[in-house]
Protein backbone atom coordinates (compact mmCIF):
# COMPACT_ATOMS: atom_id res chain seq x y z
CA UNK A 1 0.00 0.00 0.00
CA UNK A 2 1.16 3.54 -0.85
CA UNK A 3 1.10 5.87 1.98
CA UNK A 4 1.54 9.36 2.65
CA UNK A 5 2.84 10.86 5.38
CA UNK A 6 1.21 13.76 7.84
CA UNK A 7 3.36 15.33 10.54
CA UNK A 8 2.66 13.64 13.71
CA UNK A 9 0.78 17.18 15.92
CA UNK A 10 0.84 20.71 15.06
CA UNK A 11 3.64 22.61 13.38
CA UNK A 12 4.88 25.47 12.88
CA UNK A 13 5.65 26.95 9.35
CA UNK A 14 9.04 27.87 10.56
CA UNK A 15 9.45 23.97 11.60
CA UNK A 16 8.51 22.46 8.52
CA UNK A 17 11.19 23.15 5.43
CA UNK A 18 9.61 23.72 2.16
CA UNK A 19 12.01 22.68 -0.94
CA UNK A 20 11.95 25.89 -3.72
CA UNK A 21 11.00 25.67 -6.95
CA UNK A 22 14.29 25.24 -8.63
CA UNK A 23 14.67 22.19 -6.65
CA UNK A 24 11.54 20.58 -7.36
CA UNK A 25 12.37 21.61 -11.08
CA UNK A 26 15.96 19.62 -10.60
CA UNK A 27 13.92 16.40 -9.16
CA UNK A 28 11.29 16.39 -12.10
CA UNK A 29 14.39 16.85 -14.92
CA UNK A 30 15.91 13.83 -12.99
CA UNK A 31 12.66 11.95 -12.84
CA UNK A 32 13.04 12.25 -16.48
CA UNK A 33 15.77 11.09 -17.13
CA UNK A 34 15.22 7.85 -15.30
CA UNK A 35 12.52 7.52 -17.11
CA UNK A 36 14.32 7.68 -20.95
CA UNK A 37 16.99 4.83 -19.14
CA UNK A 38 13.89 3.07 -18.24
CA UNK A 39 12.29 2.86 -21.70
CA UNK A 40 15.56 2.53 -23.29
CA UNK A 41 16.49 -0.14 -21.55
CA UNK A 42 13.02 -1.67 -21.79
CA UNK A 43 12.43 -1.89 -17.97
CA UNK A 44 9.63 -0.73 -15.85
CA UNK A 45 11.44 0.65 -12.34
CA UNK A 46 14.59 1.71 -10.85
CA UNK A 47 15.97 0.84 -7.32
CA UNK A 48 18.13 3.09 -5.86
CA UNK A 49 20.02 2.49 -3.10
CA UNK A 50 23.77 3.94 -2.98
CA UNK A 51 23.45 7.46 -0.76
CA UNK A 52 25.00 8.91 -3.74
CA UNK A 53 22.34 8.20 -5.94
CA UNK A 54 19.81 8.91 -3.29
CA UNK A 55 21.28 12.54 -2.82
CA UNK A 56 21.70 12.84 -6.70
CA UNK A 57 18.07 11.90 -7.61
CA UNK A 58 16.46 14.04 -4.50
CA UNK A 59 18.98 17.03 -5.17
CA UNK A 60 20.49 17.12 -2.32
CA UNK A 61 18.31 14.68 0.17
CA UNK A 62 20.31 12.34 2.44
CA UNK A 63 19.69 8.95 3.36
CA UNK A 64 22.04 8.33 5.80
CA UNK A 65 21.83 8.81 9.57
CA UNK A 66 24.87 11.52 8.96
CA UNK A 67 27.20 8.58 8.03
CA UNK A 68 27.43 5.55 7.23
CA UNK A 69 25.19 3.01 4.94
CA UNK A 70 21.98 4.36 3.62
CA UNK A 71 18.44 3.47 5.75
CA UNK A 72 15.97 4.43 2.61
CA UNK A 73 15.40 3.49 -0.65
CA UNK A 74 14.37 5.05 -3.72
CA UNK A 75 11.85 2.97 -6.09
CA UNK A 76 11.40 4.89 -9.28
CA UNK A 77 8.93 4.20 -11.98
CA UNK A 78 7.77 6.12 -15.44
CA UNK A 79 5.06 7.79 -12.80
CA UNK A 80 6.00 7.61 -9.38
CA UNK A 81 8.64 8.26 -7.02
CA UNK A 82 8.58 6.35 -4.08
CA UNK A 83 10.50 6.30 -0.83
CA UNK A 84 11.13 2.77 0.91
CA UNK A 85 12.01 2.89 4.44
CA UNK A 86 11.74 1.86 8.38
CA UNK A 87 8.85 3.78 10.66
CA UNK A 88 12.00 5.21 12.64
CA UNK A 89 12.90 7.17 9.61
CA UNK A 90 9.73 8.35 8.00
CA UNK A 91 9.57 11.94 9.90
CA UNK A 92 13.12 13.28 9.34
CA UNK A 93 12.91 11.96 5.51
CA UNK A 94 9.58 13.50 4.55
CA UNK A 95 10.03 16.73 6.61
CA UNK A 96 13.57 17.38 6.52
CA UNK A 97 15.38 15.54 3.14
CA UNK A 98 12.64 15.42 0.51
CA UNK A 99 9.71 18.27 2.00
CA UNK A 100 6.85 18.40 -0.96
CA UNK A 101 8.89 16.76 -4.07
CA UNK A 102 6.08 14.81 -4.98
CA UNK A 103 7.36 11.42 -3.24
CA UNK A 104 5.09 8.94 -2.02
CA UNK A 105 5.70 6.44 0.94
CA UNK A 106 6.74 2.66 1.31
CA UNK A 107 7.12 1.94 5.04
CA UNK A 108 7.26 -0.81 7.30
CA UNK A 109 8.13 -1.02 10.84
CA UNK A 110 11.71 -0.29 12.08
CA UNK A 111 12.23 -3.99 13.02
CA UNK A 112 11.14 -5.74 10.03
CA UNK A 113 13.73 -5.54 7.30
CA UNK A 114 13.89 -3.43 4.43
CA UNK A 115 14.61 -6.19 1.70
CA UNK A 116 11.40 -8.18 2.55
CA UNK A 117 9.35 -4.59 1.29
CA UNK A 118 12.14 -4.03 -1.55
CA UNK A 119 11.08 -7.76 -3.35
CA UNK A 120 7.74 -6.94 -2.70
CA UNK A 121 8.27 -3.97 -5.20
CA UNK A 122 10.08 -5.89 -7.84
CA UNK A 123 8.08 -8.86 -7.76
CA UNK A 124 6.59 -9.08 -11.38
CA UNK A 125 8.48 -6.28 -12.85
CA UNK A 126 11.89 -5.87 -14.78
CA UNK A 127 13.42 -3.82 -12.40
CA UNK A 128 17.25 -2.11 -12.59
CA UNK A 129 19.06 -1.09 -9.62
CA UNK A 130 22.33 0.49 -8.63
CA UNK A 131 23.53 -2.37 -6.87
CA UNK A 132 22.72 -5.33 -9.26
CA UNK A 133 20.90 -6.49 -5.71
CA UNK A 134 18.19 -9.93 -6.16
CA UNK A 135 18.70 -10.34 -9.84
CA UNK A 136 17.96 -6.63 -10.56
CA UNK A 137 19.58 -5.55 -13.76
CA UNK A 138 22.59 -3.26 -12.74
CA UNK A 139 22.52 0.38 -14.21
CA UNK A 140 25.15 1.43 -11.95
CA UNK A 141 27.51 2.37 -14.96
CA UNK A 142 24.46 4.79 -16.41
CA UNK A 143 23.34 6.41 -13.40
CA UNK A 144 27.29 7.31 -12.92
CA UNK A 145 27.08 8.89 -16.46
CA UNK A 146 23.50 10.82 -15.57
CA UNK A 147 25.35 12.42 -12.30
CA UNK A 148 27.36 14.64 -14.66
CA UNK A 149 27.85 16.97 -15.64
CA UNK A 150 26.20 18.82 -13.13
CA UNK A 151 23.33 21.62 -12.95
CA UNK A 152 23.05 25.35 -12.79
CA UNK A 153 21.81 24.27 -8.94
CA UNK A 154 24.71 21.61 -8.37
CA UNK A 155 27.09 24.14 -9.55
CA UNK A 156 26.41 27.22 -6.83
CA UNK A 157 26.07 24.24 -4.58
CA UNK A 158 29.46 23.69 -5.05
CA UNK A 159 30.73 27.17 -5.20
CA UNK A 160 28.82 27.40 -1.37
CA UNK A 161 30.76 24.30 -0.60
CA UNK A 162 34.07 25.62 -1.56
CA UNK A 163 33.82 28.96 0.48
CA UNK A 164 32.84 27.13 3.48
CA UNK A 165 35.76 24.25 3.00
CA UNK A 166 38.47 27.04 2.53
CA UNK A 167 37.06 28.76 5.43
CA UNK A 168 37.73 26.00 7.70
CA UNK A 169 41.08 25.21 6.42
CA UNK A 170 42.66 28.50 5.96
CA UNK A 171 41.00 29.29 9.48
CA UNK A 172 42.15 26.53 11.12
CA UNK A 173 45.63 26.43 9.67
CA UNK A 174 46.10 30.42 10.86
CA UNK A 175 45.14 29.34 14.84
CA UNK A 176 47.26 26.39 15.48
CA UNK A 177 49.96 26.27 17.58
CA UNK A 178 53.22 24.68 18.18
CA UNK A 179 53.31 21.33 19.81
CA UNK A 180 49.26 20.50 18.80
CA UNK A 181 48.53 17.12 17.79
CA UNK A 182 47.28 15.89 14.06
CA UNK A 183 44.33 14.50 15.68
CA UNK A 184 43.73 17.56 17.65
CA UNK A 185 44.34 20.13 14.18
CA UNK A 186 41.46 17.40 12.31
CA UNK A 187 39.14 17.38 15.38
CA UNK A 188 39.16 21.47 14.94
CA UNK A 189 38.77 21.58 11.12
CA UNK A 190 35.70 18.64 11.34
CA UNK A 191 34.54 21.27 13.40
CA UNK A 192 33.98 24.17 11.51
CA UNK A 193 33.20 22.16 8.91
CA UNK A 194 29.94 20.59 10.94
CA UNK A 195 29.11 24.03 12.48
CA UNK A 196 28.21 25.09 8.62
CA UNK A 197 26.54 21.14 7.83
CA UNK A 198 28.93 20.41 5.67
CA UNK A 199 30.26 16.79 6.21
CA UNK A 200 33.99 15.75 6.92
CA UNK A 201 34.42 12.94 4.34
CA UNK A 202 38.07 13.11 4.76
CA UNK A 203 40.44 14.58 6.76
CA UNK A 204 44.40 14.66 6.26
CA UNK A 205 46.88 16.78 8.40
CA UNK A 206 50.77 15.33 7.24
CA UNK A 207 52.86 16.89 10.31
CA UNK A 208 56.70 17.68 9.32
CA UNK A 209 56.37 15.79 6.12
CA UNK A 210 55.31 12.69 7.09
CA UNK A 211 53.34 12.73 3.65
CA UNK A 212 56.57 11.78 1.95
CA UNK A 213 56.11 8.04 3.35
CA UNK A 214 52.59 7.64 3.67
CA UNK A 215 50.81 10.05 0.76
CA UNK A 216 47.07 8.30 2.05
CA UNK A 217 47.89 9.45 6.11
CA UNK A 218 45.21 10.56 7.49
CA UNK A 219 46.34 11.99 11.31
CA UNK A 220 47.67 10.87 14.84
CA UNK A 221 48.36 12.00 18.32
CA UNK A 222 51.62 13.41 17.14
CA UNK A 223 52.34 17.07 17.60
CA UNK A 224 53.68 19.34 15.25
CA UNK A 225 56.91 20.67 15.46
CA UNK A 226 57.62 22.56 12.37
CA UNK A 227 54.61 22.40 9.36
CA UNK A 228 51.84 20.67 8.53
CA UNK A 229 49.46 19.92 5.51
CA UNK A 230 46.13 20.11 6.06
CA UNK A 231 43.37 18.70 3.35
CA UNK A 232 39.63 18.15 3.50
CA UNK A 233 37.14 16.45 1.28
CA UNK A 234 33.83 18.20 2.36
CA UNK A 235 30.64 16.86 1.39
CA UNK A 236 27.42 19.03 1.68
CA UNK A 237 23.77 18.44 0.33
CA UNK A 238 25.32 15.50 -1.60
CA UNK A 239 27.85 16.99 -3.43
CA UNK A 240 31.81 17.18 -2.47
CA UNK A 241 34.45 19.17 -2.85
CA UNK A 242 38.63 19.25 -1.80
CA UNK A 243 41.43 21.40 -1.16
CA UNK A 244 44.51 21.35 0.78
CA UNK A 245 46.74 24.38 2.37
CA UNK A 246 49.81 24.34 4.03
CA UNK A 247 51.73 26.06 6.99
CA UNK A 248 54.86 26.54 8.32
CA UNK A 249 56.15 28.02 11.56
CA UNK A 250 58.93 30.20 10.57
CA UNK A 251 60.77 29.89 7.11
CA UNK A 252 60.20 26.73 5.06
CA UNK A 253 63.24 24.52 4.33
CA UNK A 254 64.54 25.10 0.93
CA UNK A 255 63.82 21.29 0.08
CA UNK A 256 60.33 21.81 1.29
CA UNK A 257 60.08 24.56 -0.87
CA UNK A 258 61.55 23.12 -3.77
CA UNK A 259 59.05 20.27 -3.37
CA UNK A 260 55.80 22.55 -3.08
CA UNK A 261 57.23 24.37 -6.02
CA UNK A 262 57.02 21.47 -8.40
CA UNK A 263 54.05 20.55 -7.01
CA UNK A 264 52.25 24.10 -7.82
CA UNK A 265 53.43 23.40 -11.22
CA UNK A 266 51.78 19.84 -11.79
CA UNK A 267 48.63 21.63 -9.94
CA UNK A 268 48.37 24.53 -12.11
CA UNK A 269 49.35 22.50 -15.13
CA UNK A 270 46.96 20.26 -14.27
CA UNK A 271 44.01 22.62 -13.85
CA UNK A 272 44.95 24.69 -17.22
CA UNK A 273 44.72 21.15 -19.29
CA UNK A 274 40.95 20.04 -18.10
CA UNK A 275 39.47 21.32 -20.83
CA UNK A 276 36.36 20.44 -22.49
CA UNK A 277 36.29 17.44 -24.79
CA UNK A 278 39.67 16.70 -23.64
CA UNK A 279 39.87 12.98 -22.69
CA UNK A 280 41.72 12.66 -19.51
CA UNK A 281 44.16 10.56 -20.84
CA UNK A 282 45.29 13.84 -22.86
CA UNK A 283 45.16 15.73 -19.75
CA UNK A 284 47.45 13.07 -18.06
CA UNK A 285 49.48 13.48 -20.44
CA UNK A 286 50.37 17.29 -20.13
CA UNK A 287 50.74 16.68 -16.15
CA UNK A 288 53.34 13.73 -16.92
CA UNK A 289 55.64 15.97 -18.57
CA UNK A 290 56.14 18.18 -16.13
CA UNK A 291 56.79 15.86 -13.25
CA UNK A 292 59.75 14.57 -15.69
CA UNK A 293 61.06 18.05 -17.02
CA UNK A 294 61.15 18.65 -13.49
CA UNK A 295 63.45 15.85 -12.11
CA UNK A 296 60.44 14.42 -10.32
CA UNK A 297 59.36 11.35 -12.41
CA UNK A 298 58.63 9.37 -10.68
CA UNK A 299 56.36 10.69 -8.03
CA UNK A 300 52.96 10.33 -9.77
CA UNK A 301 53.52 6.85 -9.28
CA UNK A 302 53.62 6.55 -4.98
CA UNK A 303 49.42 8.32 -5.28
CA UNK A 304 46.80 9.33 -7.20
CA UNK A 305 46.94 12.60 -8.26
CA UNK A 306 43.35 14.10 -9.55
CA UNK A 307 39.80 12.63 -9.73
CA UNK A 308 36.51 14.22 -11.17
CA UNK A 309 34.28 14.42 -8.31
CA UNK A 310 31.26 15.04 -7.45
CA UNK A 311 28.25 12.72 -5.90
CA UNK A 312 31.07 10.66 -5.49
CA UNK A 313 34.52 11.61 -4.15
CA UNK A 314 35.67 9.99 -7.14
CA UNK A 315 33.37 10.08 -10.69
CA UNK A 316 36.16 9.38 -12.49
CA UNK A 317 40.08 8.99 -11.73
CA UNK A 318 42.73 11.27 -13.81
CA UNK A 319 44.78 8.22 -14.94
CA UNK A 320 47.17 7.10 -17.97
CA UNK A 321 45.08 6.37 -20.73
CA UNK A 322 41.89 7.32 -19.30
CA UNK A 323 39.33 7.60 -21.64
CA UNK A 324 36.55 9.56 -19.93
CA UNK A 325 35.89 12.39 -21.58
CA UNK A 326 35.37 16.07 -20.08
CA UNK A 327 32.31 18.34 -20.22
CA UNK A 328 31.57 22.05 -19.34
CA UNK A 329 30.30 21.74 -15.88
CA UNK A 330 32.22 19.06 -14.36
CA UNK A 331 34.24 19.59 -10.71
CA UNK A 332 37.64 18.35 -11.28
CA UNK A 333 39.52 17.67 -7.74
CA UNK A 334 43.43 18.07 -8.12
CA UNK A 335 45.41 17.00 -5.52
CA UNK A 336 49.53 16.37 -6.65
CA UNK A 337 52.08 15.13 -4.16
CA UNK A 338 55.29 15.78 -4.69
CA UNK A 339 57.97 14.29 -1.70
CA UNK A 340 55.83 15.59 1.35
CA UNK A 341 54.09 18.47 -0.13
CA UNK A 342 50.57 17.82 -1.32
CA UNK A 343 48.40 21.11 -3.25
CA UNK A 344 44.82 20.61 -4.00
CA UNK A 345 41.97 22.69 -5.02
CA UNK A 346 38.88 21.58 -6.77
CA UNK A 347 37.66 23.58 -9.67
CA UNK A 348 35.10 23.73 -12.83
CA UNK A 349 35.45 22.94 -16.34
CA UNK A 350 33.93 25.16 -18.56
CA UNK A 351 32.43 27.04 -15.86
CA UNK A 352 30.23 30.10 -17.98
CA UNK A 353 32.02 32.47 -15.25
CA UNK A 354 35.72 32.24 -16.26
CA UNK A 355 37.27 33.79 -19.20
CA UNK A 356 37.67 31.85 -22.18
CA UNK A 357 41.33 31.69 -22.63
CA UNK A 358 41.30 29.85 -19.49
CA UNK A 359 38.53 27.31 -19.77
CA UNK A 360 37.90 26.49 -15.99
CA UNK A 361 36.54 28.21 -12.41
CA UNK A 362 38.71 27.48 -8.93
CA UNK A 363 35.70 26.56 -6.69
CA UNK A 364 38.24 26.85 -3.84
CA UNK A 365 40.41 29.93 -4.23
CA UNK A 366 42.65 30.87 -1.60
CA UNK A 367 40.77 33.74 0.79
CA UNK A 368 42.69 34.94 3.87
CA UNK A 369 45.88 33.10 2.59
CA UNK A 370 49.24 34.44 1.00
CA UNK A 371 48.80 33.21 -3.36
CA UNK A 372 51.64 32.58 -5.59
CA UNK A 373 51.02 32.94 -9.10
CA UNK A 374 52.17 29.88 -11.88
CA UNK A 375 51.67 30.79 -15.70
CA UNK A 376 50.56 27.90 -17.75
CA UNK A 377 50.89 28.81 -21.61
CA UNK A 378 50.77 32.62 -20.86
CA UNK A 379 48.03 31.90 -18.43
CA UNK A 380 48.44 33.11 -14.88
CA UNK A 381 46.68 30.74 -12.85
CA UNK A 382 46.27 31.76 -8.49
CA UNK A 383 47.59 29.14 -6.23
CA UNK A 384 47.92 28.83 -2.63
CA UNK A 385 51.41 29.34 -1.21
CA UNK A 386 52.58 28.36 1.98
CA UNK A 387 51.89 30.25 5.54
CA UNK A 388 54.26 31.49 7.86
CA UNK A 389 53.27 32.01 10.94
Amino acid sequence: TTLTFDPAGPMSSAEIPVAGAERAVEVERKHQAVTGLLATRQLDALLIQRPSNFAWFTAGGDCTRGCGDATAALFITPHARVLVCGNADTGRLFERELPGLGFQLKERPWYEPRHVLIEDLCRGRRVASDTGVRGTTDVSSQLAALRLPLSDRECNRLRELGRILVHALEATARNLQLGQTEAEIAGELAHRLIRRSARPERIQVWGDGIGRRYRHWSYAETSIDQWCVLSAIARRDGICVGAARTVCFGEPPQEILGFYQRALLVHATGMFFSKVGWELGETWARVERIYEKFDVAEEWRLADQADVIGYEISEAAVVPDSRFRLAAEMPVYWHPTVGPCLVADTILVGSPRTKSHKGFEILTPPGRWPTVKVEVKGVPIVCPAILTR
